[in-house]
């Protein structure tokens, strides 16, 4: 509710409780805190409200000003308040560097006393911890436990965080993705923080969603953190764009982990050879020769571009830039994680 109380307003002025005319020590009866920013009777509305001891900020000399409020942040449950000797701009500027040290996860963000447990699947992006989102870094300074993946960025974290692995290595010893949700159920039922670090994006080819399922099952706070996919940024780190104007309209991201011909392959090869604009793989390195041939024999030319971008955003980052035709041969060499990029995109990168 507002009531003004002015001498004269302007035309147009808003709807609102209005009286027309000078300021009357009775205008704060009632009040328990005043701000004093007109101006014009600061000093006639700071006596009024000393008189009845009434909490009075002033906004045109704090040095005047028997009382004065903070400049405040709220980021998630933490609240900061800043005062700064009585001066609001040095406060406000105080306070918004706080707040932006605690949404990027600068600041100690962890509990000392338990609470709530809850988890969040975040997507770690694909490999640079810089492109890690702020939402993610937030989450991962205030966690108990973090459940990371093998591609997940490398992060250093608070001390006392329990980290625990369960990448699955290629040909390797792996988690059961059953025992992966088990484990992110029963931490957070037991009152933790609980921060699921996977590479690239959490439902880009990843088993987010049985994850979230499982949490909603156990009745579990559940959230989920985009992150950017290496589908994306390895196209784009490697100078290559996945569209680009006059040369093509469309891009597919496809997950080559089957060969063409498998019979537990959903990919319709023949398919994307016919449909042109860019193709993106991701798992496809050690499938590379039969995923190219399926593509020529399907009507792709044999001289479509191809660029096969290894350990994409990180030091160790490495391209090759080849046709179908020589793709085998030309990146033999060239190992997991990997994305191919197939398409004339390939032949405008700088």
């Amino acid at each position: 509710m507002v009531d003004v109380v002015s001498p004269a307003v302007v035309e147009g002025f808003p709807s609102v409780n209005l009286a027309v005319r000078e300021f009357l020590p009775s205008d704060v009866d009632g009040a328990w805190l005043v701000l004093a920013c007109t101006g014009v009777v600061d000093d006639a509305v700071a006596a009024a409200c000393q008189a009845r001891q009434t909490w009075c900020v002033r906004a045109d000399d704090a040095a005047l000003s028997p009382a004065w409020v903070p400049a405040v942040a709220r980021v998630d449950d933490v609240v900061v308040s800043v005062t700064a000797g009585r001066d609001p701009r040095r406060a406000v500027g105080l306070r918004d560097a706080l707040a932006l040290s605690l949404e990027t996860g600068e600041l100690p963000l962890r509990r000392s006393r338990p609470g709530a447990g809850s988890v969040a699947l975040v997507g770690g992006g694909p490999g640079d911890p810089d492109l890690l989102t702020v939402r993610g870094r937030r989450l991962l300074a205030g966690a108990d436990v973090v459940v990371r993946d093998r591609l997940a960025p490398v992060l250093d974290l608070p001390e006392g965080v329990e980290v625990v692995d369960v990448g699955k290595t290629p040909g390797g010893p792996s988690w059961r993705q059953e025992d992966v949700d088990a484990l992110l159920v029963r931490e957070a039922l037991a009152g933790k923080r609980v921060v699921r670090l996977k590479g690239g994006d959490v439902h880009v080819f990843a088993r987010g969603i049985e994850e979230v399922g499982a949490c909603v099952d156990a009745g579990v706070p559940v959230e989920v953190v985009p992150g950017i996919s290496s589908a994306l940024a390895g196209p784009t780190y490697a100078g290559v764009p996945i569209t680009a104007r006059g040369v093509t309209q469309s891009f597919s991201v496809v997950s080559a982990h089957l060969p063409p011909g498998d019979p537990g392959s959903t990919v319709d090869w023949d398919a994307l050879a016919r449909l042109g604009g860019t193709l993106v793989l991701l798992m496809a390195v050690g499938r590379l020769p039969a995923v190219c041939a399926a593509l020529v024999a399907g009507g792709r030319g044999s001289e479509t571009p191809v660029a096969v971008v290894q350990d994409a955003t990180l030091p160790t980052q490495t391209t090759v830039v080849t046709t179908l035709a020589r793709a085998a041969q030309d990146a033999a060499g060239v190992r997991a994680p990997a994305v191919v990029v197939i398409g004339e995109v390939v032949g405008v990168r700088r």
